[in-house]
């Protein structure tokens, strides 16, 4: 190790100008790459609301749900009608004489959305003053359809009529059972297993004849049928095909229909689906959207919302107007109030699924890289709105950060977290006694963790830092950590004396590793960006002189640039017991590259060390592209100066709203064009929008088909929030 004359060592004033000076030569070196912001348009941002279900219905059958020409929504069960009251499901109490009878079925007149209820004795509405009713044969009928003109269609088990002008008349009922009556036009059309039938005159006549028939609905001049294989299309004239049997479906098995917005909408045992325009299919499972999968039935307000009945519940998937400032806000609000952790952004865990009311904040492995996104968010946001509280909170969050150096007696160590003693959660031999008796600090501390400290220290230095006391606040902090790492030969030394696992940088180490590691080129990558930063944040000679030692004498630039298409399956890289070429590509790795891109690219010594790191950041991109990773494209776009502008809106706009990590299940699903295994862990040929996908932080798998955590953790939203206001920032986003 190259030792550092006396001449070098500086006073406190040389390092403020220092500081300033590299502040300067940042600001005049990288290029600042900005892009003709695009407006934040509102969007169709989809959001569930699972109604809440009175101890009166456990048990019951929930049998049908309607919407009235108010958008009032009604749940027909075996114990009465009920009714959608803000976000409960409640009695409908409001007609007294109506309010303890149970109707046999309910539905909405064509034209007018009147409601109509059938009685086991009559049929009777609300609406126009109360005066349509009809006394029926007790018992004959148990469904029917209201026409725009008053006339009704009646079915029961053995017996069809047709009530015109309060005239009933007998209609010759098919030998098979019908399974659903609906009025198109003022033209009725029912629904057996095997055949579509219209009503002509005082007889049915078969439309259309199929087998296995489970569902209908009506769409301009079309009946789209749904069968235990997929769905299709008639015409509803003259019973010819409109469309052939669709199969490559989330779910085949189609048990209901509906039509909204002229979409179609399929039920089934495993949750809902949408059709969109470009043919495509929209997936709502999980209890992300349904409070159970199994679909019984669908109606629509008029607004284009869905309203899902299961066995157990109604659930609302609503189409909100939002900008992704919205979203943001949103998200910034929930992590104040439910994941802010002694300033670190904190992992929630639930005591009952998705339960927000029991939500408790516990430490992790990672609270540092965690937070290092929450901090870079409120850094770009200071940067772009210079509101205090943004400014507050980066500053809060470094609170934290700054107590990983002193609740520990390790020099410069950081540890991974720290808690008040005794309420440790996760690898609990991993903690130790603080010198402070009330606390406990966590040990093993990563490279991972590392890569949170350079990019939290290069913003807040950027984009937060605006005095001489707190630009030297920043520095000091990644000063004591390289420090450590330089004195202890590359190495983060725990308490025991020993390198941590992951808190490796030294050349033996680093080297050990063939080209198609990626170990070698991501260590490489971490240690010269840690430098080159303490060198501009300090102006100490050491961490320049030690960069080019890395560089000149070991190859790490050299190593960089190794593209990541020779990155590879290399069995057999064994370090401390464990196989590091085997198990396809790592994701976490990813996240971890793109964190330290920001200081390795913009604080890089020279333009050529620069254009260098830029290939590298480049061929990267090029490889992640098919994930269209908002964060990474702006991290590229910042750097290296290109990006996929799309896939940076597209992947804010999906973002869903609700985070709790609810199991999620795609692997059945036929509209995805599957591919083979492979080393990238790709499952598909095109992503799925994230609302449909399990919920995952940077790190892992975008294309992770099923995965989840039983509803019993929440993420916070951060990882939203960094790639929004970056955007804002490279003014990409107006």
């Amino acid at each position: 190790m190259v030792s550092v004359p006396t001449n070098h060592k500086m006073s406190n004033e040389k390092i403020i100008f220092r500081t300033c000076f590299a502040v300067l030569f940042l600001l005049l070196s990288t290029p600042q790459c900005f892009a003709n912001a695009e407006p934040d348009k509102p969007f169709k941002q989809p959001v569930s609301t699972k109604y809440r279900t009175p101890e009166s219905l456990k048990g019951a059958i929930l049998k049908k749900v309607v919407t009235d020409y108010n958008d009032n929504v009604y749940v027909l069960t075996n114990k009465g009608v009920y009714k959608v009251n803000e976000k409960d499901l409640v009695k409908d109490l409001r007609y007294t004489p109506l309010a303890q009878k149970i109707p046999t079925d309910i539905t909405v007149q064509e034209g007018s959305g009147h409601l109509f209820y059938l009685y086991e004795d009559k049929w009777l509405t609300n609406g126009y003053a109360g005066v349509p009713y009809k006394v029926l044969p007790k018992g004959k009928y148990n469904q029917f359809a209201v026409a725009a003109d008053g006339s009704i269609l009646l079915v029961g088990a053995n017996a069809v009529s047709l009530c015109n002008n309060y005239k009933l008349t007998d209609i010759t009922k098919p030998g098979d059972k019908i399974l659903n009556v609906q009025v198109n036009n003022g033209i009725f059309y029912a629904l057996s297993a095997v055949a579509v039938y219209q009503l002509s005159g005082d007889r049915f006549i078969p439309l259309h004849k199929s087998k296995g028939l489970q569902a209908m609905a009506l769409r301009g001049d079309e009946i789209i049928l749904g069968t235990a294989q997929g769905y299709y299309g008639i015409n509803k004239f003259t019973g010819d095909s409109s469309f052939a049997l669709q199969t490559k479906l989330p779910v085949e098995n189609v048990s209901c229909l509906q039509v909204i917005d002229n979409k179609v909408w399929a039920g089934s045992a495993m949750g809902a689906f949408m059709k969109e325009p470009s043919g495509s299919y929209r997936y709502y499972a999980s209890k992300r959207w349904l409070n159970e999968d199994v679909v019984t039935d669908i109606a629509a307000d008029s607004k284009g919302n869905a309203y899902v009945l299961t066995p157990t519940g109604l659930n609302k998937i609503e189409f909100i107007n939002e900008t992704l400032s919205d979203k943001a806000t949103y998200f910034q609000d929930n992590i104040r109030q439910r994941h802010i952790r002694y300033g670190f952004i904190s992992n929630v865990t639930l005591l009952f699924p998705g339960d927000l009311s029991t939500a408790q904040m516990t430490d992790t492995d990672n609270d540092g890289l965690w937070s290092a996104f929450y901090l870079g968010s409120q850094a770009f946001r200071y940067s772009v709105t210079k509101d205090k509280n943004a400014k507050r909170y980066a500053w809060e969050a470094f609170e934290a950060f700054e107590r990983i150096l002193s609740v520990n007696p390790l020099k410069g160590f950081p540890a991974r977290t720290f808690e008040r003693k005794g309420y440790k959660n996760s690898d609990p031999h991993a903690w130790h006694d603080s010198q402070d008796p009330e606390w406990e600090w966590k040990g093993t501390t990563s490279s991972d963790e590392f890569v949170g400290y350079i990019f939290i220290a290069s913003v807040l230095n950027e984009m937060v830092a605006e005095t001489e006391s707190e630009h030297k606040r920043v520095a000091d902090f990644i000063d004591k950590i390289l420090t450590h790492i330089i004195d202890n030969n590359y190495y983060f030394i725990d308490a025991n004396g020993k390198p941590t696992l992951w808190g490796r940088w030294n050349p033996e180490y680093i080297n050990s590793f063939p080209e198609s590691v990626e170990d070698r080129k991501l260590g490489s990558a971490h240690i010269l960006a840690g430098l080159q930063l303490g060198y501009a944040l300090t102006g100490k000679e050491k961490y320049k002189t030690e960069a080019y030692k890395l560089i000149n004498e070991f190859g790490y630039v050299k190593n960089m640039l190794v593209s990541y298409t020779k990155i590879k399956e290399t069995p057999g890289t064994i370090r401390m017991g464990i196989d590091l070429g085997v198990g396809g590509w790592n994701h976490s790795d990813d996240e971890m590259a793109f964190l330290t891109y920001w200081p390795l690219c913009r604080y890089a010594f020279t333009p050529e060390l620069q254009e260098q790191y830029k290939w590298v950041i480049t061929d990267h991109w090029q490889i992640e592209k098919p994930e269209r990773n908002a964060l990474w494209n702006l991290i590229t776009f910042a750097t290296a100066g290109t990006y996929d502008e799309p896939s940076v809106f597209w992947h804010l706009k999906e973002f869903p709203i609700d985070l709790v990590r609810w199991n999620v299940k795609n692997s059945q699903r036929k509209d995805i064009v599957m591919l083979p295994p492979n080393f990238r862990k790709q499952t598909t040929e095109v992503l799925l929008p994230a609302g449909e996908m399990p919920m995952h932080r940077h790190n892992s798998n975008a294309f992770e088909l099923d995965d989840g955590e039983n509803g019993l953790t929440e993420l916070a939203g951060d990882e939203y929030l960094l790639p929004y206001w970056m955007a804002r920032y490279l003014k990409v986003i107006e």
